[in-house]
């Protein structure tokens, strides 16, 4: 049904010439340096802490599969950060907000929700991870097989990509209207959806339907590991060494609860409810915050991680010594 005031669809199908306008926090420009500062310090911090998981995991010639999964968690981290950061740091050094074109917007879209999905299978992946080591632990190293865990990884990244693309392709055949004007600081889907003509539960039916896939599914699939692991040590009748497994899952409970309390919030609601300011609050926790707190949640929770890093900053003072003795000893040399 046509509506005042909409873009024409076939515009929208040039996207390269139509451009939105992401407002960001224009609202806040007596507190745009302060703003700029604060997310480029987390940002960077952030990538550094992200990266040095990353590359510690990578380092270790033997990795266990919760290890593994932490390395992905890591890399999908680093990419959702470099995904929406960037622009919203741009937006923040103009005054007026950030233009992106509706192909840009698109494609921010479909990253942001397929690396929000492909995390979500992640997670749903590491609590299968630690019920298997905690209710079947004498076959633990034959289930959870390198073989195993690659097919986990990549199914989740796939089926998350592929919900993406028809989530990003729904939302964007839909009218917009002419003022293109996103009140936030990345294409989110809530956002976007705002600026369409059409009205009706038709139109939220798309997101519903990745909400499904990328949030209720994962979900249910943790609380059922979680489930088992809670039946299980109820049989244990020491109390020490029920809190020695439950502690094995703290890091992960808390990374669930961080990610799925923010998701829920902005995605799992009808759209009359929308509230620009309300979600860039939480879209900024979401975006910013929780991929910080991943690497100081599994630097101080898990002692694997923690042996790792104490390992490569062994090395890295023994290759400084090595330099060293090296820079010392040359010009000695050399006078013979």
């Amino acid at each position: 049904m046509p509506c005042e005031g909409c873009m024409e669809r076939d515009n929208v199908s040039t996207g390269a010439t139509m451009e939105f306008l992401l407002l960001g926090f224009s609202e806040l420009l007596h507190l745009r340096v302060l703003l700029f500062l604060i997310f480029l310090i987390v940002h960077l911090v952030t990538l550094a802490g992200n990266m040095m998981i990353f590359m510690a995991v990578v380092m270790e010639p033997s990795r266990p599969p919760m290890l593994f999964f932490l390395c992905q968690l890591s890399a999908v981290e680093l990419c959702y950060t470099l995904v929406i950061v960037p622009k919203a740091l741009l937006g923040l050094a103009a005054a007026g907000g950030s233009p992106i074109s509706v192909l840009g917007c698109a494609a921010q879209m479909h990253l942001f929700v397929a690396l929000g999905g492909a995390e979500c299978f992640l997670l749903a992946a590491m609590s299968y991870d630690r019920y298997v080591a905690i209710c079947q632990p004498l076959r633990y190293a034959a289930l959870m097989s390198e073989g195993l865990c690659l097919r986990l990884a990549l199914t989740g990244a796939l089926a998350a990509f592929a919900a993406a693309l028809a989530l990003t392709v729904a939302v964007f055949r839909l009218p917009f209207c002419q003022s293109r004007r996103i009140d936030h600081f990345f294409c989110d889907v809530p956002a976007v959806l705002h600026l369409a003509c059409a009205r009706g539960y038709t139109t939220e039916l798309p997101l519903l339907a990745a909400c499904v896939l990328l949030l209720l599914l994962p979900l249910l699939l943790i609380l059922a590991s979680y489930l088992c692991i809670a039946v299980a040590l109820l049989g244990v009748s020491s109390p020490v060494g029920r809190g020695k497994a439950f502690s094995t899952c703290i890091s992960h409970l808390a990374i669930t609860l961080l990610h799925y309390g923010c998701a829920t919030f902005i995605y799992i609601r009808p759209k009359s409810s929308y509230s620009p300011a309300r979600d860039k609050v939480v879209s900024l926790v979401y975006t910013n915050i929780t991929p910080l707190m991943y690497p100081l949640i599994y630097s101080l929770r898990n002692t694997e991680i923690r042996g790792i890093l104490r390992k490569m900053l062994r090395r890295k003072k023994i290759a400084q010594v090595n330099w060293d003795t090296i820079t010392v000893v040359m010009p000695v040399c050399g006078k013979f």
